[in-house]
Parts: structure tokens; C-alpha cells; sequence
């Protein structure tokens, strides 16, 4: 090895170091950043062949008994002679050039080759086909020979298109021409990726940017920077590369319980396995056989109610499995978050490198050296060259043919630009009023095409002493971010836009030929400064030419890292100064000639080719971006040519150059003194120029020539490599380790790492300049020598400020960096450039990143450009669309999340993006060590462009989060990546009782108790009081008041339809009697099923049972259109109730025969089915008297939310008992009129419809909620129309009125309806209040009358109908005084409530859930909330379970197999101490109670009940209580798409069910969304996303969601659904 040797050639001052590599030992940290000379071939073809062989070797699977270096050695060395070959083989590599590295991509593909031993479990998402086949055709069309060219035709010329510029992934793209020979070759690439022994072959690189140099390079040492590490131990082998899923102890969630299923899912037949489970409610395991499950499907169960055979359970099964993997490392520290909700945040690991160096010192460029001729001002030099040498040439155009368009000589831009000035300051306004005057701002808008209009414009307003703002071409098609320069013109006070006659007529027209007004933008007067259109200056006016002074010159605009758009201003003078400090670094000279192929609006394009040229009479060949996009190689051409001395390119250009270079005879670059590579800081664009340079070698390319530049909207040119004099330092890369980087720190790469970063050296400081490098967050504090931090500059030339915005101003442009002692460096303010990078060994500048592509995540900083470079070098040449990715960060709890979106070919298959997918996932990891939290896949062509064709990133974001990004493909990773989660509750030990009482009583807390008031004190005229039965209370009303009408039943247009008056349906019930003594030969206590629609039949048919002794249960009837789902529950109803006869109308009985109805159940067993339509005239012999009234009055049969089927049993004394009770709360007279609009089949529904007329004597007008989906004004106007002052709905009669007449609130007030009347209006409800949907109903409808205090809830369940009722009563008028306070509303912390706790907060605080009280607890009601393990009492500042104790409660379950165990426990529960006497019924509801301030009419304080959610709803995850509808909410208001959710848990994951109300291309984009709103509001992760068409989610007859059986249809693979993501 010749190392000493070159070391000491580079100069570098390492003696010191030993000589032999073998005295190092292990500690690879003293391999220092090699300097590459270009004298020695020390490193030869073969022999980097041989070291990059033994680098990559380790992680190839090599044939038997084959040497690891023989596949390589076989090869030819990639020398300029088989440059073509190298060719041949990229061509079909279209993807952007500034990312390409072949060691990078070797790495990549070093780093996948590891996981190819286990592939990653990763189950495919689920689509529906609709949605697999959705690019349209437009996605077909072949792909186009650049990024952008939509733009064509649009009388702009072509300038919008396929410029990389500095987003990420830019539009690289090969011609047409070169893309005919690529098919068979990419074949080929792929099969050779793809096998084994050839993979290091196929992907091998030329001797691009190796790690040990280039072709023939001596490894030499900077060892200067880095001589501190030799004392490093061996700290860089700790961060080796780990595996995918890097261990971590699963101690965040709780292992996923796999218990329920057996392992191999895929060969369980479906009568695998049979496990019934009772239902938490009774009604035994027959019951739970015949539960209806989605459609006729035939399930069956497993431990859970899982179906087994299904392929979603296989798919879960797989999620599970690969989620046990072990995970990262746990965190050890926490923040505490508000209160006790511990996030951990990650803490610096001791064993993390830090930077170890010397303080950085600020580093001086070379003296600005004062030459006698330079001009006092660009004006002046445009007046001297335009009048002294006014023949020669300035610029040349091209146009798309490479046929010179026009050339603009330094004469005619002088005349022209003196006269824009005249025309400017003299002709646009009146005399009096000007337009525009001296210091005004004014934009430019031209075409990349038109530099020569361009140029005069701006010359034309420096004369003017006009301040210029050049802009792009807006347009109007989806034009991202105009709405953000129309802000920057705004705020700039722009009224006047300068543009070329071409492009005037290129824009937008409105029909009346004006310019329409773009959005966002002010108003403002297009002007067309050519000289056909302007009036010829008199003879005495000559603008006034003044030395540079600290006058703004012009405003460059950049775009920063959220979408604004900023102005920077830079000052005559800091213009002038850079235009000089240009024209020193790069030794420039008159009459030079120049090509210029970037955009000459801003940064390199417009310094060099508009103002620098000017200053020293230069001539630029301006190559515009449409001739690119033809004539890739046009620039080439043009060098040589014009024998140029000097271009300007980006990377791109370059890397376009080599595609489309076909051994071109004629090219000779000899001419070339430099080639400035604009983009020379992206660390990728190493690789272009190495390309670049092995190519065009042998077109006489000296390689000294290539030099790349930094810069930067704010400090202009940070700084660009000299072209090299004899003797001088040769030019040097550094390569460091990622993992280093990451942590802010420079280390050498040891030679086995695959996570390298490549730099190459940008020069060193301007002439003139200060520059340094300060920490990135927090004081501007200098870098030790080993630290990345951002680069400042002190000079003149940079810009001064942002336009406008003092604020940001100060802290870019007047910074004050400082020492490690805290003093500052300089009295003079530095400017910030936004670059990431270092002061290398010489003085060198390394740049490593931009600040605006930084990510910060888990403490550790990653680059986005760096990412996108390992993105694309998976398999490149196959999948990503023109290499067009962006990454962003978004911010989801309290961390970043690395977000990466590609567009992917159109030709891609569902496969090939899957497993894309995972590859970059791994590779991702593999070589940055930090997770993707999304990954998503957008058609070709569909990202938001930048005028140039790059991306445009803070648009794409923009998109991303607002869900309107329509990814084809989205893979979410949160399992992985997000470990700031909180700790997992741990279940405290339970704390004895009398410690309970103690602490209650120490903190000052009650008991959550509370009751309604005394019956027994109570005195009222209640005459129904004396009847035990309610069958003698009508008895007693058809004689006493036979005339008095109980009932009217209303009909879908208002009218009645039919009404029963006391002695009417005493008459109706005793035929009815009769029948079933007759027809159904029935004895006492019989159970007897009435299957009628909601009305009259039903009430009749149910005192009819009464009278003959028999024992009713109302079923709701089964729907016509829907038998197969609505009829088995019917039938099991009917079976479980033991009912022995059914009573129904002939319409209904016909079709429980029908064949439909065959088809569903068996109709054969049905009890014989009587009906009533014709009724005989007789009365019975002798109405039945029941003797005992705790003997059974009915049955109340209902299906719970959770999909059991509970029946209960409700005696004659509990009945009475309860019409009282609601007589008493509700004020019910025989003159009172109530509307009903609810299901009379279970609960108080049942009892308001059936019974309380009856007992009170009131009317009840009775409204069918069904008849409402026909006239949804149905209820509201019958309730205007009879004066009514009490009435009672369901939240799925509210829904419907808010929605279906939302807009028709005028068109009801002109037809006279009027809510002002209404004192109360309960909604009958046996959940938690929807207190949106109730406040929403009294918005809607307060223009109406309605009182807002009318609405409230009413709450009751299964063992007690009704516990609260009607909590406040309005008066005549709100201010009489009301019998019943408001209803109220606290917020309580959502987190807390969690933890079983109840956490009082203010409105709008963070985390806060809005409650409202379910209302006024019935007299004879008492409530307790219990602790539902230990059964003890709880304080008030506890969620716990409401008992109920009260003299209306069902006696218990009525079950099959009289299940006993379970009926005393929910029936007759006691509390384990305190008051162990009572009985109480436990509700199975979660809530608290709270003592409010407000007192009713009677001065009682009075206690609200709040309900928080059903026990066997909530759901346990990690260790704390959810309730399904907080998560819903949340993910409801995610996106206006989502129009219903429901959540539930399998095997400990989180699945989220949405619907979907818009196109199916939508559904992808709710995924992520979904998948934020849980994390950031429950800091849950959520594990599958399904996305399902609008009415998927079943909903029972009260509005409940049926989540469990909306589980068992997914896991049977029944949803049909649109879309299911399975989140990793």
C-alpha cells in the first residue's frame, strides 16, 4: 500500500500518524476523510473491484465453493473505452441524477440482501378490484420525455418544465430517443437483481464515488480535522447495522392475545371449530347461536365470536405475528405531559457518539482585491459597454431547434433598458400621478425562453431605480403555490407586472379579454415593456446612474420549507459586491463566453448570466429548458460551439448529457476553464459529476474543471471551487457514516459500514467573506471540529432581509454567533444560509444537507435528500416514476414522523408496489436506522409541480394531510416507529374499604350517590293509584270518561289515521280477549308474541293479553324488503320468549309464510299465528283479574349494541309503579297532549307508546318514526300543529330532522310551523348523550321557536327502563321560574377518564370531552356508582357503574335456561361495604354523578348523572378504558369524507371501520389520516383501517351502532369493503 506516500504529497500535516495500517488494530476511528488526487493510478480498477468484492461480499449468498471476488474479477474494468457499455447499461435509468450513487445503490441492495433470508411478514392491504384497475387512461400514455411538459401550447413556451430545482426528487428523465433500447436491458437488470451471484456484477458501478477513491486514486488522509480520533474507542461499532426489527422488550402494549385463534387459519375449515360463549347479558348459548350475522352468512364462532375461516382473520393473524417481533430498544425517560400521561421522550444514550473536536474557528476567504476598472455600479457598466462597445454581443438565445433566436448586443440592451426606464417612471399613471416611482416594487414575469426580455425589464427598472420582484409564469392549471406569491406581491405593494408579448398572450383570459385576477394575488396592471409598445425617451432625459448604495436592487423570492413564499432583498451594493466577489473566484475576464442552462430568474442563473456577465461585458449562449428537454446533449454542443470557457449546469443536466450521449465524434469540451454545478452542495451530486467527468475525459474534460458551488437564497454564494492553478490543493471527498451524521457529528466511515454519505468538497469561502458554522438548534454557539451544524457568512454580499417581516429578519440575517464562553465571534451580523455542513481540512466546505430537508426524529436528524437517495436505489430503473419522491416530516405526537411519497410507473403491478414497498421499508432502516411511518404510492404524474417540474413539497405535504393526495398505495408503519407512547397502565392492588372511607372523607368527598324524589311524600290526586293493575285502570277509564280520546295515530301526511278513545279500546281488547281464549285455546300467564307495525293494533292487541291473562312481548315485524336479516330475529325472539301463539295482521302473517321468508328460517316451527284484522263481535265470558301483582305484566325483549339478545321481566307492581313515576316527573293530566315519535317495541319507547296513556289519561298522538323517512316534517309540524307541549324521540328521528330539513328551516316557518310551545322534548336514549347532534337539533330549529333548554336526554337500560327523565321544565315563558334547572354540561379531561377517573375541565381545554347530564332521576329512583370489580362504593371524582335501586325495576332476565347466577348478579347485587343492605340493580353503564350548583323549583340542590359509555362496550387497551364513540369522534371529524365510524378490538388490535361518502380513489387517503387522529388524541396505534361503502356499519332500531356485529362481518369477510389497510 503506498498510503504514507500520498499522504504526505497531500500535504497534510500527519506525520504522526503510523504508517502501517496493522499498528491501528480495530480502531478504524482514526480513518480520517481521504483526499482523492487524480496524479497516481494507485487504486487500480481491479484492485477496487477486489476491496469493494470483500465490503459487499459478507452479504451475498455465493454459489458453493466460489471464490467471493471471481464474479467480480471476470469483469472489464468500466475505463473510458467501455464507456459505452456504461452507458448502455444506464440508459434506462431515468430517475434523478443527484441521487444516483452505484456504491449507494450497492449498499441498498447489500442491506436487502440481508432480510432476503426472512422476508418481512408485512400483509398485503385488501382492495376491492374497482379500485386495482383505477388509473385512468391518461396514466397510459407514454411517458413523457420530461417532468413537466403539460405546459406546452400554453403560449409560454416550454419554460415550466422538468427542472429538478431544490425539492426533493426533481424530474430527471431520459429522452425518447434513448428510451427505445431500454426494454430487453432493464429485463435483464432486473433478472440479474434479482438472482443471487450475479447481483454484485449487475449493480456494480463505475468508479464513481467509492469509498477508497475514484479510478486510480491514492488514498491519502485529511487528517488535520479529524486527528482527535484516534482516541476514540470503539464506539462507531456499536451503531453496526440492525436488523429491520431491532430488539426491543414488547413492553409497550400488551402481547397480542392469540389464544383466539389456532395458528394455521388458512386450512381451518369452516366447521372447525365451535366454541358458544353465553352472552354477557343471558339469554343463554341458544340464544347466541341464532344471533343474525350479517346477511344469511352461516358463522361460526370461536372463543371470541370469531370466525375462523376467513382470510381477514389470517391476515390479522399475520399483522399479530410479525408485530411480536421484537421491536426498537425501549426508551428509558418520560416527560410528563399536563399531568400524570407520561410520554417518553427520548434521552440522549451515554454510549451515543458525541462531538469530541476543538472549537471550530470562523474561517476568512481571501481579500476582495480592489481593481481599478471595476464599474461603481452595474448601471454604470451596462452605460459603458452599451456606448463604448455597443456592436458586441451580450446574449444568445436558442431556440427549441439549437438555431440561434436572436442576439442581443450591450448597445441595444443599454437604448432598451433606458428606455423601459422612461416608459416606466413616465408613462404608466398620469402626470400627476405616477404608478410607479423610484423605489417602487415591481414583478417580472417571463418565460424560461426569453432571457433577452428578461434582461431588459430588469436593467430597465435598476435605471428606473425601480426594485424588481422576478416571479414564474403563473398558470392556471393546478398551479402549486400562486396563492403564496400572490402574498409575497401583496405584501411587496406590487401593482405593476412586467411581461413579454408571448407570454402576455400565453396567460389566462377572462371571455372579455382581461387577465383574470390569479389567486391570491393583488390587483395589479400587466405591462409589455417592448419596444414596439413604448414611446421613444426626448432627447434631454438620461436616467441617473449612482454608485452602488444601500438601496434595494431587487427582491429574489424563495419558497421555504411550509409553502410560504418569501422575499429576500438584496442592496445595490451587496449586489455589486457579490458580482465581484463572483468575478475574483472564478477569475472571469472581458469578453469571456459563457453557456447558461439554468433558470436566469434567481440564484446561480441570474448572478452569473445576468449580472456578473454585465459587469464584465461576458457573452451568454442561454440554452432554454425546452431545448433540454429535446436536445439533452444541447449544451455540450453549444460549449464547444461557441468555444466556451465557462457553463453553468445542475446535476441533472449533466446525468441527461450521459443518457442521451451516443459517441458523439464532434464533441470537444477542451475549451471548458470551468463547469459550475449549481447544485454542487446536494451531497448526491457527487455522483453525476464522477459520471460526468469518466465520460466526457476523452472529449477533453480536464478534471480540474468540474467545480460545484453552494449557495443560497439568503447569503447568495456561500462558496465555489476555484478552477485549479499548477500546484494548488486537489479537490477532496469526505466519507462519513450516517448513523454519525444523525447525531450531528462527522465520522469517518470504518470500511465495513453500508450507511455512508459521500461529500465533496464546494470550494472555500467567497473573497471577502466571514464564514462559520453554528449549532442548529438553540444559541447561535460555534461547532467543535467534528460537529455538523449550519453554515453563516459575514460579508456584504449576501441578502439583507426578508421583505417585510422584521422578525424573521433578525433571526436569519443578524446573527451573532458565539464562542464557547458565550462572547461573540464578531461585532459585525452574520447571515444564516440554511446549508448543513463543516469547514474541511484547508479551509475546504463540506456541505452535507439543507436545513429546510431536515427531520428530526427521535432525537436524531435525518435528511430528507438522503432518504429519497435510498428510496431510489431500490431497484430503481424499475419502480419509481422519473425518480419523482418526496419526503416530508409531519408531526404526530410530540415527534416527527418521516413520511416518503412516490409517484410509480404506470405500468406497475399491485405486486410489484407491495414489494417495493417493503424493500424501501428495510432499506430505510438498514441505512438510516429510523422507520418510515408512511409510505405512500401516487400515479404517475400526480404530484404538485414547482414551475421548474420538481416536486413541490410543502404542497405535496399540504395534500397529505388534508387527505386530497389519492395515493394508489399507502403502507403505515406506527407499530415500528412511534415508541414515545405512554407507559402502559399498571393495575393498581385494590385498596381495603375502609381505606375508601377514610380518603373520601380526608379529601372531602362524598359518595357518589343520589336519588329522585319520595314517592311516599308526594301528594297528588293520583286516581289510577288505587288500581294494582293497569288492565282495571282502563277498565276504570272506559266507564268514567268512555268518550275521552287516549290515542291518535298520524299518517306520513299529517292526517289522522286512526285514534281510539277509553271505551274504543276497552271493546277492541275484549274481542282480542276473546280470539285468544276462542282461537288459541291459551291459559293464564301464556306468552303471547304481537308482531304488528308501530299504532293502534299493537296497543289494543297488549291490553287484549291483558285481559286474558296472558303474558305480551312486542316484536318489531320483520321488514318486506330485508327478511333475510330482519326475520330470524323475529323468530328467535318468538322462541326464546317461549311464546305459544303469535298475534299479527293478515299483511304480516302472510308474509311469515311467504317463500322469502322460507329462504330465511324455517316457517314450519312457527307457533300458530292468529290475526286481528277482523275481530268476531262477542265479547269474552269474564275478563281475567290477576291476583298477585308481582306475577308477570310483559315481557321487554331488545338486542343490545353489543348484539345480545336480552329479554327482562316486568311484573304488574313494577309496571304501575313506573307509569307513576313518569306521570309524577312529566306533569301528565288527562287534558295534556303528548307526541311520540319512537319504536314502541322495548324500553320506554314501549311504555310511552302502550302504557302511560293509559294510567295518566293523556292523548298520546303517535307518530311512526318509519313514516318520517318519507316526510321527514312529519314530527315537527304534528307537534306545531297540536299545540303540543311535551314530546318524546329517538336520535334517529333527531338525525333525520337535522339532516333531512337542515335547509328547509324557512320554507317551515312560511307554513306556520311553530316550536314555541314546546316545554320538553326528551330524546329516548339508552347511551351517553350526543350532546353534537342535540345542540346541532336546537340551532337548527331555535328559528322555529324552539327553546334551546327544551331538548334533553332521558337514560335507561336494560334492568331499569328509565332512571332519569325530563330534567327541566319550561314554563309559559322561560322566566316564570322552571320546575327543573338547566340541563348541564361539563368537560371532562379525556385522559383521566381513562384511568376510571373524573377530571373536571375548562371548555376548549386540551383533551376535553364535552357530557351532558342524561337528566332528572324519576321520583322513587336512588343511583350509587360502584367500583364494577370490587362491587365497593366510589367517590364522586370516580367513573364507576350506575346502580340502580328503585321500586320500576325488572325483576330479571326471563332466560331459557333460567341462568341464575348471572340474573342475581345484574338484579340483586349489594355493595361489598359501606351500605350492604340494599339491592340493587347493576345498569352495566359506566358514569359519575355530580352535586351541581343548581337548584330546581323546590330549592333542592340537584345531582346530575352523567353516562359515559356501556361497561361491555369500552374497550381495555393497554391497560386503560376507551369508550368506542371518543375514538369515533375523532376519526369523524379527520376528513369530510368520513360520514360514520365504528371502532373495535381483536386480538389486542385497534381496527377502525369508516365510511366512505365520495369516490373510492378517496379511501387511500384516510388511512394515514385515521391513523394520526388516534395516535395524537388517544396515543393509540390503530391496526387496521377498513374503508367501506355509506350504510356498512349496522345500526339498530334506536341509532346504536352494532359494533360486534359489525366484527364478526369483517372477520367472515362480509363488508365487501373498499379498501383495508393493515398498519405495520
Amino acid at each position: 500500500m503506498k498510503r504514507a506516500a500520498g499522504r504526505q504529497r497531500g500535504g497534510g500535516s500527519d506525520a504522526a500518524a503510523p504508517a502501517d495500517r496493522g499498528q491501528l488494530g480495530s480502531s478504524s476511528s482514526c480513518r480520517s476523510i481521504e483526499i482523492q488526487h487524480d496524479e497516481e493510478g494507485d487504486i487500480t480498477q481491479k484492485g477496487y473491484e477486489k476491496k469493494r468484492s470483500k465490503l459487499i461480499g459478507a452479504y451475498f449468498p455465493q454459489t458453493p465453493g466460489m471464490d467471493p471476488s471471481m464474479g467480480q474479477e471476470r469483469r472489464t474494468p468500466v475505463t473510458p473505452s467501455s464507456s459505452s457499455r456504461y452507458n448502455r447499461r444506464r440508459s434506462s435509468g431515468s430517475r434523478d441524477e443527484r441521487y444516483r450513487s452505484d456504491v449507494h445503490t450497492e449498499a441498498v441492495q447489500a442491506a436487502l440482501a440481508k432480510h432476503k433470508e426472512r422476508k418481512m411478514a408485512v400483509p398485503m392491504p385488501s382492495k376491492r378490484r374497482s379500485l386495482v384497475v383505477q388509473t385512468s387512461m391518461d396514466a397510459y400514455t407514454p411517458p413523457d420525455t420530461s417532468s413537466g411538459s403539460e405546459g406546452e401550447g400554453q403560449g409560454n413556451g416550454d419554460e415550466d418544465v422538468g427542472d429538478g430545482e431544490e425539492e426533493d426528487g426533481g424530474g430527471g428523465g431520459g429522452t425518447s430517443s434513448s428510451r427505445e433500447g431500454s426494454i430487453s436491458m432493464e429485463h435483464w437488470i432486473s433478472r440479474a437483481v434479482h438472482s443471487s451471484t450475479t447481483t454484485t456484477s449487475s449493480t456494480a458501478s463505475s468508479s464513481s464515488s467509492t469509498r477508497s477513491g475514484g479510478s486510480g486514486a491514492a488514498a491519502g488522509r485529511l487528517a488535520d480535522v479529524l486527528a482527535q480520533h484516534v482516541h476514540i474507542s470503539a464506539q462507531q461499532h456499536l451503531r453496526h447495522h440492525r436488523h429491520h426489527h431491532r430488539h426491543k422488550t414488547e413492553n409497550h402494549s400488551a402481547p397480542p392475545d392469540v389464544t383466539g385463534y389456532t395458528n394455521n387459519t388458512a386450512n381451518t375449515t369452516a366447521d372447525g371449530i365451535q366454541v358458544e360463549r353465553a352472552p354477557p347479558g343471558g339469554g343463554g348459548s341458544a340464544a347466541q347461536r341464532q344471533t343474525p350475522k350479517y346477511g344469511n352468512a352461516e358463522l361460526m364462532e370461536t372463543g371470541d365470536g370469531v370466525p375462523v375461516s376467513s382470510r381477514v382473520s389470517a391476515k390479522i393473524q399475520q399483522l399479530v405475528n410479525t408485530l411480536k417481533r421484537p421491536k426498537r430498544p425501549p426508551l428509558r425517560e418520560f416527560f410528563v405531559d399536563d399531568f400524570e400521561e407520561l410520554l417518553e421522550v427520548q434521552q440522549p444514550d451515554p454510549n451515543l457518539p458525541k462531538a469530541e473536536g476543538a472549537q471550530m474557528a470562523a474561517m476568512r476567504g481571501e481579500q476582495l482585491g480592489v481593481v481599478t476598472n471595476w464599474p461603481p455600479s452595474l448601471e454604470a457598466a451596462l452605460q459603458r459597454w452599451g456606448t463604448i462597445s455597443p456592436k458586441a454581443p451580450c446574449l444568445t438565445t436558442m431556440d427549441t431547434n439549437g438555431k440561434p433566436l436572436y442576439v442581443l448586443t450591450y448597445g441595444k440592451l443599454w437604448s432598451r433598458s433606458v428606455k423601459v426606464a422612461y416608459n416606466l417612471l413616465h408613462k404608466l399613471g398620469t402626470k400627476q400621478e405616477p404608478l410607479v416611482r423610484p423605489g417602487d416594487r415591481v414583478a417580472l414575469v417571463f418565460p424560461n425562453n426569453d432571457p433577452g426580455a428578461f434582461m431588459t425589464a430588469f436593467y430597465g427598472c435598476l435605471l428606473a431605480e425601480v426594485v424588481p420582484v422576478p416571479i414564474e409564469v403563473p398558470l392556471t392549471r393546478k398551479d402549486a403555490g400562486s396563492q403564496q406569491i400572490g402574498f409575497l406581491l401583496g405584501s411587496c405593494g406590487v401593482t405593476v407586472v412586467l411581461t413579454s408579448d408571448a407570454c402576455h398572450k400565453g396567460l389566462p383570459k377572462t371571455p372579455t379579454g382581461e387577465i383574470p385576477q390569479f389567486k391570491g394575488w393583488p390587483k395589479v396592471l400587466w405591462f409589455v415593456p417592448e419596444s414596439k409598445h413604448l414611446s421613444k425617451p426626448p432627447r434631454d432625459w438620461f436616467p441617473q446612474i449612482k454608485d452602488a448604495n444601500q438601496d434595494t436592487a431587487y427582491i429574489e423570492y424563495k419558497t421555504c420549507k411550509d409553502g410560504g413564499v418569501l422575499g429576500v432583498t438584496v442592496t445595490r451594493t451587496a449586489m455589486l459586491t457579490h458580482c465581484q466577489a463572483l468575478t475574483q473566484s472564478c477569475s472571469y475576464t472581458e469578453a469571456e463566453t459563457i453557456v447558461n442552462v439554468l433558470d436566469f430568474k434567481k440564484d446561480v442563473g441570474l448572478w452569473h448570466a445576468v449580472l456578473t456577465s454585465v459587469m464584465n461585458m461576458m457573452h451568454v449562449i442561454s440554452i432554454p429548458y425546452a431545448l433540454m428537454k429535446v436536445n439533452p446533449l444541447s449544451w455540450i454542443q453549444k460549449v464547444c460551439q461557441f468555444k466556451a470557457k465557462v457553463a453553468y449546469v445542475k446535476s441533472r443536466d449533466m446525468h441527461w448529457a450521459l443518457v442521451a450521449h451516443r459517441d458523439q465524434r464532434d464533441v470537444n469540451l477542451s475549451s471548458l476553464r470551468m463547469l459550475v454545478v449549481a447544485d454542487g452542495s446536494n451531497p448526491w451530486s457527487i455522483s453525476s459529476c464522477d459520471a460526468f467527468l469518466n465520460v466526457f475525459q476523452t472529449k477533453g474534460l480536464r478534471p480540474e474543471v468540474v467545480c460545484p458551488c453552494a449557495s443560497s437564497p439568503e447569503a447568495l454564494t456561500v462558496a465555489i471551487r476555484r478552477p485549479l492553478e499548477e500546484g494548488a490543493t486537489p479537490p477532496s471527498r469526505g466519507v462519513l457514516s450516517m448513523p454519525g451524521l444523525s447525531h450531528g457529528v462527522i465520522r469517518v466511515d470504518s470500511e465495513e459500514k453500508l450507511s455512508v454519505l459521500t461529500l465533496q468538497d464546494v470550494g472555500s469561502v467567497m473573497p471577502g467573506a466571514l464564514m462559520c458554522v453554528v449549532k442548529v438548534e438553540g444559541v447561535p454557539q460555534l461547532c467543535k471540529t467534528d460537529e455538523i451544524g449550519e453554515m453563516c457568512v459575514c460579508t456584504v454580499a449576501t441578502g439583507t432581509s426578508y421583505y417585510g417581516l422584521a422578525g424573521m429578519t433578525k433571526n436569519t440575517f443578524e446573527v451573532f454567533p458565539v464562542s464557547n464562553n458565550g462572547t461573540p465571534i464578531s461585532e459585525f451580523p452574520f447571515t444564516r444560509t440554511g446549508l448543513l455542513g463543516f469547514i474541511g481540512p484547508a479551509g475546504l466546505i463540506f456541505v452535507a444537507g439543507k436545513m429546510d430537508g431536515l427531520m428530526v426524529v427521535g432525537g436524531r436528524r435525518h435528511n430528507a435528500d438522503d432518504i429519497v437517495a435510498t428510496a431510489l436505489a431500490v431497484e430503481p430503473m424499475k419502480f419509481v416514476y422519473r425518480g419523482r419522491i418526496a419526503v416530508f416530516s409531519i408531526t404526530v405526537l410530540h415527534d416527527e414522523r418521516i413520511v416518503v411519497v412516490a409517484e410509480q410507473r404506470p405500468d406497475s403491478t399491485e405486486e410489484d408496489s407491495f414489494q417495493w414497498m417493503s424493500r424501501v421499508l428495510q432499506a430505510i432502516d438498514s441505512i438510516h436506522q429510523v422507520g418510515v411511518y408512511c409510505l405512500a404510492l401516487v400515479s404517475s404524474n400526480t404530484l404538485p409541480k414547482t414551475p421548474l417540474g420538481g416536486i413541490h413539497l410543502s404542497e405535496a405535504k399540504q395534500l397529505f394531510l388534508e387527505g386530497a393526495l389519492h395515493p394508489c398505495n399507502v403502507l403505515m408503519c406506527p407499530h415500528t416507529c412511534v415508541t414515545n407512547l405512554p407507559k402502559p397502565r399498571q393495575k393498581q392492588p385494590e385498596i381495603g374499604p375502609a381505606s375508601v372511607m377514610v380518603g373520601n372523607l380526608v379529601s372531602g368527598k362524598r359518595i357518589a350517590q343520589a336519588s329522585g324524589r319520595d314517592l311516599g311524600q308526594i301528594e297528588d290526586n293520583d286516581q289510577a293509584r288505587k288500581f294494582l293493575f293497569l288492565s282495571e285502570v282502563l277498565q276504570w277509564r272506559a266507564q268514567t270518561t268512555p268518550d275521552h280520546i287516549l290515542y291518535t295515530l298520524l299518517n306520513s301526511r299529517g292526517a289522522i289515521a286512526s285514534s281510539l278513545t277509553c271505551v274504543q279500546l276497552h271493546k277492541r281488547a275484549e274481542k282480542i280477549a276473546a280470539v285468544l281464549s276462542e282461537r288459541g285455546h291459551l291459559q293464564d300467564g301464556d306468552h303471547v308474541a304481537l308482531v304488528y307495525p308501530p299504532g293502534i293494533d299493537l296497543i289494543a292487541a297488549f291490553y287484549g293479553c291483558l285481559y286474558a291473562g296472558c303474558v305480551p312481548i312486542t316484536v318489531r315485524p320483520p321488514h318486506p324488503q330485508n327478511i333475510a336479516t330482519t326475520l330470524p330475529t323475529v323468530k328467535m325472539i318468538v322462541e326464546v320468549s317461549r311464546s305459544v301463539c303469535v298475534m299479527t295482521t293478515q299483511l304480516i302473517c302472510k308474509l311469515l309464510r311467504s317463500k322469502e321468508a322460507l329462504a330465511a328460517v324455517d316457517i314450519r316451527t312457527w307457533p300458530p299465528v292468529i290475526d286481528t284484522d277482523d275481530l268476531p263481535k262477542k265479547k269474552p265470558p269474564l275478563l281475567y283479574k290477576p291476583s298477585n301483582p308481582d306475577t308477570l305484566a310483559y315481557l321487554d325483549f331488545s338486542v343490545s349494541t353489543t348484539g345480545m339478545l336480552a329479554g327482562v321481566k316486568m311484573s304488574h307492581t313494577a309496571t304501575s309503579a313506573f307509569c307513576r313515576s313518569i306521570k309524577l316527573q312529566c306533569e301528565l293530566y288527562p287534558s295534556r297532549e303528548v307526541a311520540i315519535c319512537l319504536d314502541p317495541y322495548c324500553g320506554l319507547g314501549f311504555v310511552l307508546w302502550c302504557l302511560c296513556s293509559v294510567y295518566s289519561g293523556h292523548q298520546s298522538i303517535l307518530i311512526p318514526p318509519s313514516e318520517l323517512e318519507v316526510n321527514p316534517a312529519l314530527w315537527l309540524s304534528a307537534v306545531s300543529q297540536y299545540k303540543v307541549r311535551d314530546t318524546f324521540c329517538s336520535y334517529s328521528v333527531m338525525e333525520l330532522c337535522t339532516k333531512g330539513l337542515g335547509l328547509q328551516t324557512d320554507s317551515l316557518k312560511s307554513r306556520g310551523v311553530d316550536l314555541s310551545r314546546v316545554r320538553t322534548c326528551v330524546v329516548v336514549a339508552e347511551e351517553r348523550p350526543r350532546i353534537a347532534l342535540t345542540q346541532s337539533f336546537s340551532k337548527l330549529f331555535k328559528d322555529l321557536g324552539l327553546h334551546p333548554r327544551a331538548v334533553s336526554t332521558s337514560f335507561g337500560c336494560r334492568v331499569n327502563l328509565a332512571i332519569c327523565l325530563q330534567p327541566h321544565r319550561l314554563g309559559k315563558l322561560a322566566d316564570q321560574g322552571t320546575s327543573g334547572p338547566d340541563p348541564t354540561t361539563v368537560f371532562v379531561d379525556m385522559r383521566a377518564l381513562r384511568h376510571d377517573r373524573v377530571r373536571l375541565v375548562e371548555r376548549g381545554s386540551p383533551h376535553s370531552l364535552p357530557l351532558m347530564e342524561s337528566g332528572k332521576i324519576l321520583p322513587g329512583v336512588r343511583i350509587i356508582i360502584a367500583n364494577p370489580e370490587t362491587k365497593g362504593p366510589m367517590g364522586e371524582s370516580h367513573l364507576g357503574e350506575i346502580w340502580v335501586h328503585s321500586g320500576h325495576n325488572a325483576s330479571g332476565y326471563f332466560t331459557v335456561y333460567g341462568d341464575e347466577v348471572l340474573q342475581s348478579d345484574h338484579f340483586s347485587s349489594r355493595l361489598s361495604f359501606g351500605d350492604t343492605q340494599t339491592v340493587w340493580a347493576r345498569t352495566g353503564y359506566l358514569g359519575f354523578l355530580r352535586r351541581t350548583e343548581l337548584t330546581d323549583a323546590s330549592g333542592e340542590r340537584h345531582d346530575a348523572l352523567y353516562v359515559v359509555g356501556a361497561l361491555e362496550e369500552a374497550m381495555e387497551l393497554r391497560g386503560m378504558r376507551y369508550h368506542p364513540i371518543d375514538i369515533e369522534t375523532s376519526v369523524i371529524r379527520t376528513h369530510k369524507s368520513i360520514t360514520e365510524c365504528a371502532v373495535f378490538t381483536w386480538t389486542n388490535l385497534l381496527v377502525v371501520v369508516v365510511e366512505l361518502d365520495g369516490s373510492e380513489h378517496e379511501a387511500l387517503d384516510l388511512v394515514p389520516l385515521v391513523t394520526n387522529v388516534v395516535l395524537e388524541e388517544h396515543y393509540l396505534i390503530v391496526g387496521v383501517v377498513v374503508v367501506v361503502d355509506i350504510g356498512v356499519i349496522p345500526i339498530n332500531s334506536r341509532g346504536e351502532k352494532q359494533r360486534m356485529h359489525l366484527r364478526d362481518g369483517f372477520l367472515a369477510d362480509q363488508l365487501d369493503p373498499i379498501y383495508v389497510a393493515y398498519n405495520m
